[in-house]
């Protein structure tokens, strides 16, 4: 899901309001519509800002989710048709067979892959393991990553 900054948002920022702490202010200088919620908190995972906090923002009106436009809208319709053949009990049997591979693989790769074995041990689900898949398969190559992308997805890597 990508998250853009609302009005309210911004003049919160702006005046430092008291609930926006300096940690929280870090992660939402990122969010600009073209980084998902899963990358922000990767790229902040080290300041301690977890996703309830992200939705507290949601929440408080401060971030809104990105209107898709155009192209955007097809492929996050289509998107949204994939998500929903694949239901909660199958994307948890997928997570918790996946999961242990993933930190195999990255954990092989040394220091080369020591921060994306940080964010695979990170991952609290299916969708956060689902969207590091792209960034494992470049680092550990196609032959590695076969096996991983066919517990994940059920199917042959591409």
């Amino acid at each position: 899901m990508y998250f853009v900054k609302t009005p309210a948002g911004q003049q919160a920022f702006k005046e430092r309001h008291a609930d926006l702490s300096p940690r929280l202010r870090s992660a939402f200088l990122l969010f600009d519509g073209s980084r998902s919620l899963a990358q922000v908190l990767d790229s902040i995972s080290a300041l301690g800002v977890g996703k309830d906090d992200i939705l507290a923002l949601v929440t408080r009106g401060w971030l809104t989710a990105r209107e898709a436009e155009g192209e955007g809208l097809e492929q996050s319709s289509a998107a949204s048709e994939a998500d929903a053949e694949v239901d909660a009990a199958s994307t948890s049997r997928r997570y918790q067979k996946a999961y242990p591979m993933a930190v195999a693989i990255t954990g092989g790769l040394g220091l080369k892959g020591f921060r994306l074995n940080l964010a695979v041990e990170a991952a609290m689900g299916y969708e956060q393991l689902a969207a590091l898949a792209p960034r494992i398969r470049d680092a550990a190559g196609e032959k590695a990553y076969g096996p991983l992308h066919k517990a994940l997805f059920g199917a042959e890597a591409p």
